[in-house]
């Protein structure tokens, strides 16, 4: 394939670039190569958030879509066909600060000002977000929107503050992004076909080149993957970033998943909620919740909503990690993982999937293409927990996952239950899954499947637990899945999720699909 320019829509017009590495970073080429340095780098890792930029790009509708994401992990190809807003692009060109901005000042919501940008490009996503008409954002909104931005200066209350009184339109006439141009302008650099762009080796031209491809349709990143088999596949950059920017190390050539449609999608049928590798977190908890609204607590602990934004289920479950918290939860739910290499399509447990610690039964030139999560049957009663040392943006200690199905004489069925931050991979708890099956779901069964965990888990002490806190967390977390659901005094939902996304009737409302429902030819 012909090299090809870098093309995306910054400030109205088409920026393009041609010599920089494959993965030099959107914050790399903000900073060094445009010098427009309102965009911080402070932990080059995706957690602190001064780097916050808002990428934009067309949606299925041909609409523009908003979401913040960190610029120091984003490598600079990737914005290929996309738009990219930094916090220089909100002051209107008489010099009047956008109502974002003015908001922070009035509420005092800027100290030493590094974290600012990063702030601010936050709550101008939630902004547009919003719309004119979508009315003012819940105090949980603004939390979420926030989770990606640390702050030691100021704190959170003027932050806070200003982002709800950005709203208020008496005070701040609504300045809102002129949104048709800017989707002419996408759909002028809109591409049909692979997007290949060849750069220097990061330590210089002389030691070599890379490739990053970007194929538009399943059967082109199939044939690529096959052709490439020690190519590098990247989805969010969430932790393949890291490896560059804390690892120093070099990935060779890429293929990214992000612009393959197929493997963007979500559908739904009786049976079967099936999620394309490359859907981002977000939208892919926001599709599990309609069927496991007792999601939505680790929805909202995962990461941060601008890691949310850019990582994707796929790379969750294909990297491995045995803290990642998306493993457990489909390890539970009986989830299948979905592999192609060229033509050959196999499916396999996700319980089959691993083989040690961050490793897995893929052949070479072999990808995951889609997990499929069973929909809810009405015996199963399920809860899902985390405990971290900070609630938002922080890795587990211990994530657990209960999946219990209950029979009409009140015996265990089915018990699934699995945990990550206990072995080296994500992994299903075996002895305690047979001590409850057959079993009355009762305070003596919960007592003994506790008591077998001693012999599903042999769990590592680090920085984040000992290895006898993770082991009575996880026999303490299982107690309270059966003090949560037990049929004698049973705590509601609403009880024990600390920050809830979205009601039962809010999802119904939403989706026009009750959670637990199984409607024959339902397809999203």
């Amino acid at each position: 394939m012909t090299t090809q320019t870098i093309r995306f829509v910054r400030r109205g017009a088409v920026h393009e670039v041609h010599d920089a590495p494959i993965t030099r970073t959107v914050l790399q080429h903000l900073r060094e190569d445009l010098h427009v340095c309102g965009t911080k780098e402070g932990c080059a890792e995706g957690d602190c958030g001064a780097c916050t930029v808002v990428i934009g790009e067309l949606d299925d509708d041909g609409r523009l879509a908003l979401k913040a994401v960190n610029a120091c992990i984003q490598f600079l190809p990737t914005l290929d066909g996309r738009a990219l807003f930094t916090v220089e692009d909100l002051r209107a060109p008489d010099g009047a600060l956008h109502p974002v901005q003015q908001a922070m000042v009035d509420c005092h919501g800027s100290q030493c000002g590094f974290c600012t940008p990063g702030f601010v490009m936050s709550m101008w996503a939630l902004y547009e977000r919003q719309g004119a008409d979508a009315g003012l954002p819940t105090r949980d909104e603004i939390d979420q929107a926030l989770s990606g931005n640390l702050c030691r200066c100021t704190g959170y209350r003027p932050i806070i503050d200003a982002t709800q009184r950005m709203f208020d339109v008496a005070s701040y006439p609504r300045v809102a992004l002129a949104r048709e141009p800017l989707e002419a302008a996408l759909r002028s650099i809109a591409r049909s076909d692979t997007f290949a762009y060849e750069g220097p080796d990061a330590r210089g031209a002389a030691h070599g080149h890379a490739t990053f491809f970007a194929p538009r349709t399943l059967e082109a990143f199939a044939t690529l993957r096959a052709e490439h088999p020690q190519a590098r596949v990247l989805a969010g950059g969430t932790d393949v970033g890291l490896w560059v920017t804390k690892l120093l190390r070099d990935l060779g050539d890429v293929i990214y998943t992000g612009q393959v449609a197929e493997l963007r999608a979500i559908a739904r049928d009786a049976q079967t909620l099936t999620i394309g590798a490359a859907v981002p977190l977000e939208d892919a908890y926001a599709a599990l919740a309609v069927d496991y609204p007792e999601l939505a607590e680790l929805w909202a602990r995962f990461a941060s909503l601008p890691i949310r934004n850019a990582g994707t289920l796929g790379g969750n479950v294909a990297n491995g990690s045995p803290i990642g918290d998306s493993m457990p939860v489909l390890l539970a739910l009986d989830a299948a993982v979905v592999l192609r290499r060229a033509a050959r399509v196999r499916t396999l447990p996700l319980a089959a999937f691993y083989t040690g610690y961050q490793k897995n039964v893929l052949e070479p030139g072999e990808f995951v293409e889609a997990i499929r999560v069973p929909r809810p049957v009405p015996t199963l009663r399920f809860r899902t927990y985390k405990v971290s040392k900070r609630y938002d943006q922080d890795i587990s200690a211990v994530c657990a996952a209960f999946a219990l199905e209950i029979g009409e004489d009140g015996t265990i069925v089915n018990a699934r239950i699995a945990y990550g931050g206990m072995a080296a991979i994500p992994q299903r708890a075996a002895h305690a899954e047979a001590a409850l099956t057959g079993a009355h779901w009762n305070e003596a069964a919960a007592q003994r499947a506790m008591a077998a965990l001693d012999a599903d888990y042999q769990p590592l002490t680090d920085m984040r637990a000992s290895a006898a806190y993770r082991l009575k967390v996880a026999r303490n977390l299982l107690w309270r899945c059966w003090l949560e659901t037990r049929d004698d005094a049973p705590l509601a939902l609403c009880d024990v999720n600390a920050f809830v996304f979205a009601s039962e009737a809010e999802i119904v409302d939403e989706t026009g699909v009750a959670p637990g429902a199984a409607l024959a030819g339902d397809a999203s």
